[in-house]
């Protein structure tokens, strides 16, 4: 019976991956590009950096499909969240709610390893909460000047999938965000949390 369940909730991620990157495929076309200010504001433009511009980037994909809501088929959107949740919003579709967390990366950009999440408040979340699954959407960007554009070739992963690295030094996970996904059960996804992180090992 447990096998059945694992592999009932693999299918699971993996048809809510689809749909979330569906839906900010949708959100995409709907705003394709955009002007960060005004030119009269900032005439020499902003730094080329994704630091400069990743947090506004994140607000105007969050309420923009908070706003064509409709026209997405989305029930409601919530992004008023305290700041030790992993996820950016909560995007509710026919009764279900999708926790999604928005990586922004630039488009010509080598692809290295980041921080994923703090990895005891990932174990926590997933091992306290059998119906948290965490959505990571990652959005391209092309910056030029104050023109922000989007890419059309969102990605999306679960954190489940990942290959398991963390950083000794800051016991984050951390991964490439385009990485071949790892497919594995959650709770071969919280033992080999347990097994490799500093914080949480010996908590059994």
């Amino acid at each position: 019976m447990e096998n059945d369940n694992n592999g009932s909730e693999i299918c699971l991620i993996i048809e809510e991956l689809k749909i979330i990157k569906d839906l900010f495929t949708q959100v995409v076309k709907i705003i394709p590009e955009f002007d960060i200010t005004d030119e009269n504001i900032l005439p020499y433009g902003l730094k080329p950096h994704t630091r400069s511009v990743s947090w506004i980037v994140e607000q105007v994909i969050i309420q923009q499909t908070k706003f064509n809501k409709n026209l997405l088929g989305v029930s409601g959107v919530t992004y008023d969240l305290p700041d030790a949740c992993l996820h950016d919003c909560e995007i509710l579709s026919q009764s279900k709610k999708y926790y999604v967390n928005i990586k922004i990366t630039q488009a010509n950009q080598k692809q290295n390893k980041n921080d994923i999440s703090a990895v005891e408040k990932l174990f926590n979340d997933y091992k306290n909460h059998p119906n948290y699954r965490l959505i990571y959407a990652v959005f391209k960007f092309k910056f030029d000047n104050i023109t922000i554009s989007l890419k059309d070739d969102v990605h999306i992963f679960s954190p489940q999938f990942l290959p398991i690295y963390i950083n000794p030094r800051n016991d984050k996970l951390q991964a490439k965000y385009y990485a071949e996904p790892e497919i594995r059960t959650r709770s071969d996804f919280l033992e080999v949390l347990r097994e490799k992180s500093s914080t949480i090992k010996l908590k059994k």
